[in-house]
């Protein structure tokens, strides 16, 4: 379950994200377009301590790209190369965003999503003591036993930024689609997501054990 708050961040992930965008190798688009989100969809830290937000985006008139991001209350180790930004949260305070394909725990969430079709987090907002929830804005699904074992992921090995970015772990490699037009695939089991106005599953990311 992800619990967000109604609340404001300043700068915006939006803004975080404008900036950082056009420096990714694997980035199409304009170096000073607007960016908007398409769907999202959330994973569950198990240890509630880290945000896990993957985005569906697009700038201007370019293609669609996946942008797996973290939020944490403190700098990850050894992740001053992954920094999307540091933005203030009107209710929980400063927060690190990282891009999520160097985070431990983001590789721990996308292997239990993609080799134990683990889904996506249900998101509720809490308003006034109660909870409300709120609708999906995309539909995933993993190609895996639902409920199957998943290795201990541990700390990430090794990134490879490309259009498809590759998560190297002691137990699994990962692979994250960054744009989503269909001309990226690899082996192994496979994440697949659909949105409005993408009927059609698009593989969304890809992993297999070592």
């Amino acid at each position: 379950m992800a619990l967000l708050h109604r609340a404001t961040m300043h700068p915006t992930k939006f803004a975080l994200l404008a900036a950082w965008l056009p420096g990714r190798p694997w980035y199409q688009g304009p170096a000073d377009g607007d960016v908007e989100r398409v769907a999202a969809y959330r994973f569950d830290d198990p240890a509630g301590a880290v945000g896990v937000e993957t985005l569906l985006l697009r700038a201007g008139d370019g293609p669609i790209h996946q942008v797996p991001l973290t939020y944490r209350d403190a700098p990850l180790d050894g992740g001053d190369d992954w920094l999307v930004g540091t933005t203030e949260h009107s209710v929980l305070g400063r927060r690190w965003v990282y891009d999520a394909c160097a985070d431990p725990v983001y590789a721990a969430t996308l292997a239990a999503a993609v080799l134990a079709d683990a889904g996506q987090a249900e998101e509720y907002f809490e308003v006034d003591g109660r909870r409300e929830h709120r609708e999906p804005t995309m539909a995933i699904a993993g190609s895996g036993t639902r409920g199957a074992d998943v290795p201990p992921v541990g700390a990430v090995r090794r990134v490879v930024e490309d259009d498809l970015t590759l998560i190297v772990t002691d137990s699994v490699e990962l692979a994250v689609v960054r744009r989503l037009d269909g001309g990226t695939a690899s082996d192994g089991a496979v994440l697949t997501g659909t949105w409005s106005g993408q009927p059609s599953p698009l593989p969304l990311a890809y992993a297999r054990r070592r």
